[in-house]
């Protein structure tokens, strides 16, 4: 007896709301499928069945999927969390049984069936025991510009799409370093959500979109809505053009004068001070004091992405984030900016002194051709350095005389890097490396290894810190011989030791502040 085939299971994207935006291969399918399933909200009406309501055929067995919970309280003993899996468990059997029997399950998805799509769970369970298809939908965020309608993205704008239920600092970030936005899921965050794009500078030129390419669609201002009013089938758009001019197309120009000129005036423009802050290796509680209180005032914060991205957006502040090979670049745009009297501050990870910003605009403030900007005072906040970070974490490795280096050959010969490798070996200093290894550079971290053991025994007790003070921290204790030179990159920090540090039996890294 041939056994018999199983269904095959397929999620079909209906749209937005509209039934007239449904593609025709979704309604082909639809019209063909002896089950046809559908999510519903606690003791709500399904809004995927009420579009492709006059599609489904007469004779098909509807499967029901209403959720147990949507947010907040349940009683389930796993909490929202346990409630949902059991549902979706409960979900994958009810239409397994289907699939199983041989007939073939469609399954209603609203918009897009992989944008935010609860259906994408089930997809996940089945595509390895029956054969699934997919069928795109109309995502409600492109039936919301064309309701406004408004220009989303441009050219080389860059679209960011944002859940609204992130933490409020992190949407503003994100606000602020993008061009356009679509944010989802409001409701109940939606007055989080008008904070941060006060927050990012995104608030006037900000859409709200209510119920798109439906009957009851509606759109306003988001700084004209009431809070109290905002449904789930919502969501807000914020076109590219309301963004700001990219930084990166600004960096090799002055800042836009008619922008700063615009300002509501301080009396005479004079230089204003530029500051240039260490932010520490990452964890917000190695951010001193002072750093964050300077922070707090400035308008300006100029500095590499990922280290401008750890700052908190708030009203009035503008970012302006570059990528790591424009430093002199960079400093200029700040130096000019503060020639303006605009309040800056230049940003770096760990120490600002320490193989970061600080060298950068002193180098750009000096440079001859550019005169003019000898007249901004600089003051520069340290911050924890790297070296002390993956120390500390060690012990006390740095507690005697040491040296720092930085292994990277872009600013400096590599003859150079070889001269001081032996004279620090040869002085018996303990050692942090910077900069050791990149994707595009991995000799040179295996040269030092060669040239260090020339001097030092292969005993030498070396540090690997990686991504320290962050959840994804490592901190390997090993020795210059056994030193695997291909597990090195830019995300670590070595310190290797003098021929006096030693490990103890619990692991604690240190070197005495006595020389025999």
């Amino acid at each position: 007896m041939t056994p018999q085939a199983s269904g095959r299971f397929s999620v079909v994207g209906i749209g937005p709301g509209d039934p007239e935006l449904i593609t025709r291969k979704a309604e082909r399918l639809i019209g063909a499928a002896p089950v046809v399933a559908f999510h519903a909200g606690v003791r709500k009406e399904s809004h995927a069945r009420r579009i492709a309501a006059d599609v489904i055929p007469a004779g098909a067995i509807e499967e029901e999927l209403r959720y147990p919970v949507t947010t907040g309280a349940t009683d389930h003993p796993g909490g929202y969390v346990g409630a949902l899996a059991a549902f979706y468990d409960e979900c994958e059997a009810r239409l397994a049984a289907h699939l199983d029997a041989g007939r073939d399950v469609v399954l209603l998805a609203e918009g897009d069936p992989l944008f935010y799509g609860s259906s994408m769970y089930l997809v996940d369970r089945f595509r390895d025991r029956f054969p699934v298809e997919v069928v795109p939908g109309i995502p409600a965020f492109a039936a919301a510009t064309a309701t406004v309608p408004a220009p989303l993205v441009r050219q080389t704008d860059v679209l960011t799409v944002l859940p609204g239920t992130l933490p409020e600092p992190e949407l503003a970030r994100r606000l602020a370093d993008t061009d356009g936005a679509v944010i989802m899921k409001l409701g109940r965050t939606f007055p989080a959500v008008r904070s941060a794009l006060a927050q990012a500078g995104r608030l006037e030129g900000a859409l709200y979109v209510e119920r798109a390419s439906q009957p009851e669609e509606r759109w306003l201002p988001v700084a004209d809505v009431d809070a109290d009013s905002v449904p789930y089938f919502s969501l807000i758009v914020v076109p590219g053009d309301s963004a700001r001019p990219s930084t990166s197309a600004r960096l090799r120009t002055a800042p836009d004068v008619e922008e700063v000129a615009q300002r509501p005036s301080r009396g005479a423009r004079t230089p204003s001070e530029l500051l240039v802050i260490g932010l520490g290796p990452g964890p917000d509680g190695w951010l001193t004091p002072e750093a964050s209180a300077a922070l707090g005032e400035v308008e300006h914060v100029v500095g590499y992405a990922p280290y401008v991205d750890r700052v908190p957006q708030r009203t009035g502040l503008q970012r302006h984030a570059s990528g790591n090979t424009v430093e002199v670049d960079r400093a200029r745009f700040a130096l000019d900016l503060a020639l303006r009297g605009e309040r800056v501050a230049v940003v770096s990870g760990g120490d600002a002194g320490v193989f970061g910003m600080a060298a950068a605009v002193f180098e750009a403030a000096a440079d001859p051709a550019h005169p003019e900007h000898a007249a901004v005072p600089v003051r520069v906040l340290p911050g924890v350095s790297a070296v002390q970070a993956v120390a500390a974490r060690a012990g006390a490795p740095i507690g005697a005389d040491f040296a720092v280096l930085s292994l990277s050959d872009r600013l400096k010969p590599w003859a150079v890097v070889e001269r001081r490798l032996r004279a620090i070996a040869e002085a018996d200093l303990v050692l942090g490396v910077y900069n050791p290894a990149s994707r595009s550079r991995r000799d040179q971290v295996v040269e030092m290894q060669k040239i260090l053991l020339e001097h030092r025994s292969p005993d030498t007790v070396v540090v690997v810190g990686r991504d320290i003070g962050r959840a994804e921290e490592s901190l390997t204790v090993t020795t210059l011989g056994l030193l695997d030179t291909d597990s090195i990159d830019m995300k670590c920090l070595l310190i290797i030791g003098a021929s006096a540090t030693r490990v103890e039996p619990n692991g604690i890294v240190w070197t005495p502040r006595w020389v025999d």
